[in-house]
């Protein structure tokens, strides 16, 4: 071998990254480098999809105070003032009617604390008031009436009791939105994970693509060279003359498919201005394995489908109760009991004040409705027994899929240490090919076999290591578990409601 060519061997393997070297320098302060971990926490703060979580879990937020203060006393001022000057048919003593003049002013104010009683679903209230009437004429008068205290009662009997319900059902519906609020973050994350490896894919694709361009452009340069001396054939030649034309245009292509991908990851980040971004993939991936035990209990414990399966079990149930209550007797009961005086001056209306009952009792029996709430039952039944048999069904679905999850994970550490060393075999295995070719000991077909496995290996590893990190954030979003820390995940509620 010719000296030119000894000293052309020694350099060839660091052309390319020479090369490499020179682009990221040059493009160093334009470029945004990401890691996993930096991608998921900006998703996890400003994604859209972690937006619309967070407002939906406000809203359940203000669903549940609102739900509780039904079971709170509350306090209200009324009052009715009228004034009216006109003639009306007035009722004689003697039976007779008349019409008369009036011109008169009512003002009045009533304080009242109501209390709902959840166990019966009633509400019992205590009421204070004043009344005063002012006749205005010939015959000029002030009355007062008052209403020290009225305790009222009502209460509706073999009716629907929405307050025995709502306390069974709303506190699931909260804990299963704050569970939901905890899933969407590693939903967004595992999202995050498949946009950042299309990412990741795309400029893998690139780098391949501008180092076998840099390894091709050399051999061809040099063969051209061998082949002037008539070292190598036409034919050989060639062929690396394809080999340099297809790695440009895969350059090209990859090129392509790494703005659009870019664009995709910078919009889902919630990133708004126009910097390039560059994911930095770390090869060390977390070295653990899951219990099936453990994962099952945990995701028992803690799934927001679990507490949404024992949700809609109870609101089957209640839809029935609701059914019953239409239909057969009805009765609503409405008591009153308290004191009450009138006088001229407003201290005689509180002097000797009189006892003052009030009971009403409404009843309802219907006679013949034709089947209706036979109908209307037997409906709110059979959609209760369907929300039984689907919440068996998910449930086993559920238990499945955590299973298959897990199983996955424990085995994809070892696929992606294999990918690891695969990878680095096959990019020694690609350097010696390219001694042996320009040593002349290879063929040309063992060079592109070479090349072709280096890639391979290298989207191969890759293509693990999202598998990896999707599987690891999937268990974590069933689980609602951290297992490599071994604590359960939570958030600062209070924090999302600023």
């Amino acid at each position: 071998m010719k000296f030119c060519e000894r000293i052309f061997l020694l350099f060839l393997p660091i052309i390319p990254f020479l090369c490499h070297g020179q682009e990221a320098t040059l493009h160093k302060d334009d470029v945004l480098a990401l890691t996993i971990g930096d991608a998921v926490d900006i998703a996890r703060r400003q994604s859209p999809d972690i937006l619309v979580s967070r407002h939906g879990f406000r809203s359940s937020y203000w669903n549940y105070t609102y739900y509780k203060a039904n079971y709170l006393p509350s306090l209200t001022l009324t009052s009715r003032p009228n004034f009216y000057h006109q003639i009306n048919v007035v009722n004689l003593p003697d039976g007779a009617s008349q019409y008369v003049e009036q011109n008169q002013l009512i003002t009045d104010g009533a304080l009242s604390v109501t209390q709902n009683i959840p166990w019966t679903g009633g509400s019992v209230s205590v009421e204070t008031g004043l009344q005063r009437l002012d006749l205005y004429g010939d015959a000029r008068s002030s009355t007062y009436k008052s209403n020290p205290v009225i305790v009222s009662y009502s209460q509706s009997l073999f009716g629907y009791n929405s307050l025995k319900w709502d306390r069974k059902i709303e506190p699931l519906r909260y804990e299963e939105a704050k569970k939901n609020y905890v899933e969407a973050l590693e939903l967004v994350a595992a999202q995050t994970i498949l946009k950042f490896f299309n990412l990741a894919r795309a400029q893998t694709n690139l780098n391949i693509a501008k180092t076998n361009y840099a390894n091709a452009d050399t051999l061809y340069t040099f063969a051209k060279g061998r082949y002037n001396i008539g070292t190598i054939t036409e034919n050989e030649m060639l062929q690396l003359e394809v080999n340099r034309l297809n790695e440009e245009s895969n350059m090209l292509n990859a090129q392509i498919e790494v703005d659009d991908y870019m664009q995709e990851l910078r919009y889902y980040l919630g990133i708004t201005d126009k910097q390039e971004i560059e994911v930095a993939i770390d090869d060390d991936v977390p070295q653990f394995s899951v219990s099936l035990e453990e994962a099952l209990v945990m995701a028992s414990e803690n799934s927001p489908d679990i507490i949404n399966m024992k949700r809609r079990k109870l609101e089957s149930e209640s839809n029935v109760a609701y059914a019953k209550s239409l239909s057969g007797f009805k009765a609503d009961l409405f008591a009153q009991l308290g004191l009450t005086q009138t006088g001229s001056v407003l201290d005689a209306a509180y002097k000797n004040p009189f006892n003052q009952q009030y009971v009403e009792l409404g009843v309802r029996l219907p006679i013949l409705d034709w089947g209706r709430a036979k109908g209307r039952i037997r409906v709110a039944k059979s959609n209760r027994d369907m929300v039984y048999t689907q919440v068996e069904q998910n449930m086993t679905n559920f238990e499945l899929n955590v299973t298959k999850v897990v199983k996955q994970f424990n085995l994809q550490i070892n696929r992606v240490n294999v990918a690891a060393k695969t990878d680095r075999t096959a990019n020694r295995r690609n350097d010696v090919a390219r001694r042996l070719y320009i040593l002349g000991q290879s063929t040309i077909l063992d060079l592109n076999a070479a090349i072709s496995e280096k890639d391979t290996a290298k989207r191969n590893y890759i293509n693990c290591l999202y598998n990896y990190w999707s599987l690891y954030y999937t268990l974590r979003s069933l689980t609602l578990y951290d297992f490599e820390k071994n604590r359960p995940l939570t958030e600062d509620y209070d924090l999302l409601l600023k």
